[in-house]
């Protein structure tokens, strides 16, 4: 199963980028939860930040898979453990792909690989990612993220 994602964002790749790489720019599309990695292929990733585990809660980690600064950041995805064991069976792919559009960035999204009975996917494919890349575009072109309910996005 796959879901895909094209949005346009009214700002260059290269901000785009630094929302997606930047643990403090992602904190703030992801509720305080933000990105950590040395961005090398193979190296690990995990989104952490406040949650049932307290300040450095594990919401999500993976590998990178490939990184092309500005352009493309592919990586695993698995849910991290706090919501419990069973998602270590799940594990998914996400492809960030960033292309210059005039004075703009078309950003796809694609979450691939996802297996059949996967708990986050309904999430995901419900308008999941889609609040995620709108707060995305909203970061990136007014400076301040949406104010999502905890729990969405």
């Amino acid at each position: 199963m796959e879901i895909k994602y094209e949005i346009y964002i009214a700002a260059k790749p290269e901000q785009v980028w630094n929302i997606l790489v930047s643990k403090e720019e992602s904190s703030k599309i992801f509720h305080g939860c933000g990105i950590e990695s040395d961005f090398k292929v193979g190296s690990n990733y995990a989104y952490i930040g406040p949650g049932p585990s307290g300040d450095k809660t594990v919401h999500v980690e993976g590998k990178i898979l490939e990184i092309v600064p500005n352009k493309i950041l592919s990586m695993t995805l698995l849910v991290g453990s706090v919501y419990g064991e069973h998602y270590k069976n799940f594990e998914s792919r996400t492809v960030y792909t960033l292309e210059p559009y005039g004075n703009s960035t078309r950003l796809k999204l694609v979450n691939d690989k996802i297996k059949e009975g996967d708990p986050s996917y309904e999430r995901s494919a419900d308008g999941g990612w889609a609040r995620v890349l709108s707060s995305i575009k909203s970061l990136a072109e007014t400076g301040k993220p949406l104010e999502l309910p905890m729990g969405e996005g």
